[in-house]
């Protein structure tokens, strides 16, 4: 059975780094009242003039060292963005020819705060049919360009930055010790499309719009959808929870990833949480933390790792791998 292992990993944070001291400059906030909720202390923001296909390229070319591979190496990129340079073409194609890449294919998955774990099933998907043998698989958000830096319920979750994977196809045995993506499994109900979404787009009023959330209404969703993938994943598996050696949770807010780990029974000492200083990323938020936890060395050979994640639409995904 041929199986989509990770070669390398990759991310980038924008230079400038927004803390909640910061924040409470700008909006009627505080330090307080933002951990308290969320457990974010910091954000990093793009510069003037710093797109998401430079945050993307940057998180690319680590995540290419990384591997060992060169830029023509990759005959696939798939980049998770809900904030593209353009309305298009497609950011990835951008990347790619940043990279220097002419050859193979490139496109952009719009799943919002899902959108890596799209991707990642979408890269495996084709790698596995044999459409592609080298995919880069990147997530990518300059989520500060549709903020309403007014409004105190959204502005204090999001921030910048990118994470990426090297993804190339290997033989397996078809058993959960071997090494890349187990299994992944998708979900969407556009029934709910209404409690975290923007307000503007090309066809409906011109203009990019800003980000508008029921906070309460996310939350109370954002458990039991998590939880509906995962232990799908553990069902199509014959795994569990114990036999898990990391939990990679998109990093929205620190309650919802405790409530999600526990309904689970994942130990706490296996979730891999980032969001203090990066903030929720959207689809950037999952690779920058796998990044994190491959450079620090916690994530080591033959580890397995569940990913997992929520956002706009509603969609949600989760996807198991071994390392």
């Amino acid at each position: 059975m041929k199986r989509s292992i990770v070669l390398g990993t990759g991310s980038y944070l924008p230079a400038r780094r927004l803390t909640n001291d910061d924040l409470a400059k700008m909006v009627d906030t505080s330090d307080e009242w933002i951990v308290q909720r969320t457990g974010i202390h910091a954000r990093h923001i793009a510069a003037e003039g710093e797109f998401t296909s430079d945050l993307a390229v940057a998180a690319a070319r680590k995540a290419l060292e990384a591997a060992g591979c060169k830029p023509t190496d990759i005959d696939l990129i798939i980049l998770a963005t809900a904030t593209p340079d353009n309305t298009f073409p497609a950011t990835a194609v951008t990347v790619q020819h940043k990279l220097g890449i002419s050859g193979g294919f490139a496109f952009d998955v719009h799943a919002v705060c899902s959108g890596f774990v799209y991707a990642l099933a979408t890269a495996d998907a084709y790698l596995r049919t044999g459409m592609a043998r080298r995919a880069l698989v990147i997530g990518a958000e300059t989520f500060s360009r549709i903020l309403d830096w007014e409004d105190r319920t959204t502005c204090v979750l999001f921030g910048d930055g990118a994470g990426a994977v090297v993804l190339e196809t290997a033989e397996g045995e078809g058993t959960t010790s071997d090494r890349g993506v187990l299994t992944s499994h998708l979900r969407s109900d556009g029934a709910h499309r209404d409690k975290l979404y923007v307000d503007g787009g090309p066809s409906s009023t011109q203009t990019v719009g800003h980000l508008r959330m029921q906070g309460k209404e996310v939350f109370r969703h954002a458990v039991s959808m998590i939880t509906d993938v995962v232990e799908a994943a553990f069902e199509a598996t014959g795994t569990d929870a114990e036999a898990l050696d990391w939990f990679v949770p998109h990093q929205a807010n620190r309650r919802i990833i405790d409530a999600s780990a526990k309904k689970l029974g994942i130990d706490p000492e296996k979730v891999v949480v980032t969001l203090e200083d990066h903030g929720n990323t959207s689809a950037a938020s999952i690779p920058l933390a796998l990044d994190q936890a491959v450079r620090d060395e916690r994530i080591k050979r033959g580890d397995l790792i569940m990913l997992e994640a929520m956002g706009g639409g509603f969609t949600w995904g989760a996807s198991l791998l071994r390392w």
